[in-house]
């Protein structure tokens, strides 16, 4: 594949040589992506796939103030496996030993080692690497203690709200830090006041929240009282015909099957078109792709493979791994559940039972992620806790109410992160309580009642996760 990328890139360089001696170079040839089709995309058939029952931690794992984690047993579950230790959960052969692999000797799909190559691999112009983009490797942003963990990697997102709706920037939301020529780095708007930051998150055992049955997730909104009761935001699964399913990736809960995700990273991270998203992006709103000198491979950039390598890989990490559960530890947990965090930051779910259909029937689960128990401290539902950023998923109707809501965020392996909250700028975890408002104001409230050894407590029992 890269051999024949680099041909293209030959016989661009070329091509371009001669343009520009000629006719001073083509700078716009075509219009713009057709940003209808691109949001035409993300419009779901409104049919949610019956993924089985909810399992019983979803209805009885919290119940308003005071709750307190279930203790219902799930016939024939296990813990899913946890660590921090780059090795597979048993979806995928762990495969040849990964410093062994090279360019020439990996095979996606092979084995975790191989698709973790391909997650780290640094892409390149020849590969179709922007020509705007924030990050030139999954692992750029999905890195810390083990690959597909999260970082301190932000990206930026502006655009305009008037009347209470919001406008994108020229070139959508997402500003582009990085690009392959100085003159199409995009920058931001002076008229362009609805700012953010959002950080990047972690994909360790997101093969896990991926087999969570819809069911699931909506028991677990239907159970949570009506001041508190999150949203399940409904998303097409691209590479199953535009199925609706409850999102649960992203911090807008955008999407609900990892090989979507990934797409959607590949474009609008690295530039790289693929099937599920074959247009190029603008450069604030300037078409930049191919048939301009800013783009030497023609689209789709890559033909799918590496996007199922990337899903299989993030489908094969294990959970983050828990710190020593001392009795200090697990009394801060009991602080935790009795002030009502626990009503969003949900500690226990089971997945759908192996041989589940999902995604649009694009994808089994198999018996390495069914019937697995996770600790994830999230109800991977979104709410308004005071903190959204005004911009949603995308500027139309169907997700206007995403403006102001962001997904719990997912507390397993927060004691490997510094920078906290989607926008990366609160440094404490007590500033981090504080911040919460709207939806969480009571349980905020409740923190501040507590005496100082249930403080300690409870900052034990957050340093352990």
């Amino acid at each position: 594949m890269k051999t024949l990328k680099l041909t293209f890139v030959a016989m661009f360089a070329a091509a371009v040589a001669l343009s520009t001696l000629f006719t001073g170079g083509v700078r716009s040839q075509g219009g713009p992506p057709d940003d209808q089709a691109r949001r035409q995309r993300f419009t779901h058939n409104g049919v949610l796939r019956d993924e089985g029952p909810p399992n019983p931690n979803a209805s009885n794992s919290v119940s308003g103030r005071g709750g307190t984690a279930s203790t219902a047993v799930v016939v024939g579950a296990t813990e899913a496996p946890a660590g921090f230790d780059n090795l597979t959960n048993g979806f995928i052969a762990q495969g040849p030993p990964f410093d062994t692999l090279n360019e020439d000797n990996v095979v996606a799909g092979r084995s975790f080692n191989d698709d973790r190559f391909i997650f780290e691999e640094v892409e390149t112009v020849a590969d179709g690497l922007g020509p705007t983009y924030n990050a030139q490797s999954c692992r750029e942003c999905h890195q810390n203690v083990a690959t597909g963990g999260a970082s301190q990697v932000t990206v930026q997102r502006t655009g305009r709200t008037f009347n209470g709706q919001f406008f994108e920037s020229l070139g959508g939301s997402l500003i582009h830090s990085r690009a392959t020529y100085p003159d199409i780095v995009e920058q931001v708007a002076v008229e362009d006041t609805t700012r953010t930051f959002r950080i990047s998150t972690n994909t360790l055992g997101d093969g896990f929240v991926e087999a969570i049955a819809n069911s699931t997730l909506l028991a677990l909104r239907d159970g949570q009282p009506l001041n508190m009761r999150g949203t399940a935001n409904l998303v097409p699964v691209l590479e199953g015909n535009g199925e609706a399913r409850v999102g649960r990736f992203g911090w807008k809960c955008q999407h609900a099957s990892l090989q979507s995700f990934a797409a959607d990273a590949y474009l609008n991270e690295m530039g790289i078109t693929s099937p599920l998203f074959p247009e190029e992006n603008t450069a604030s709103g300037k078409f930049v792709g191919y048939g301009t000198d800013y783009d030497p491979v023609p689209e789709p950039e890559d033909d799918g493979d590496d996007l199922e390598a990337f899903a299989a890989f993030m489908r094969a990490t294990k959970a983050p791994a828990r710190g020593p559960q001392t009795a200090e530890v697990q009394a801060g947990e009991r602080v935790f559940n009795q002030i009502g965090c626990n009503v969003c930051h949900v500690a226990s779910i089971t997945t759908a039972a192996p041989g589940t259909v999902v995604n649009g029937g694009a994808f089994i689960i198999p018996d390495a992620l069914g019937n697995k128990t996770i600790h994830p401290y999230s109800d991977f539902l979104l709410h308004n806790i005071g903190t959204g950023d005004g911009i949603p998923f995308l500027p139309t109707p169907a997700y206007a109410q995403t403006a102001n809501q962001i997904r719990t965020a997912p507390l397993w392996g927060l004691r490997t992160r510094s920078r906290l909250m989607h926008d990366g700028l609160t440094f404490t975890k007590q500033e981090a309580i504080q911040r919460h408002g709207g939806q969480a104001k009571s349980v905020t409230l409740r923190y501040y009642a507590l005496s100082g050894v249930q403080r300690a407590q409870l900052l034990a029992f957050l340093n352990s996760l």
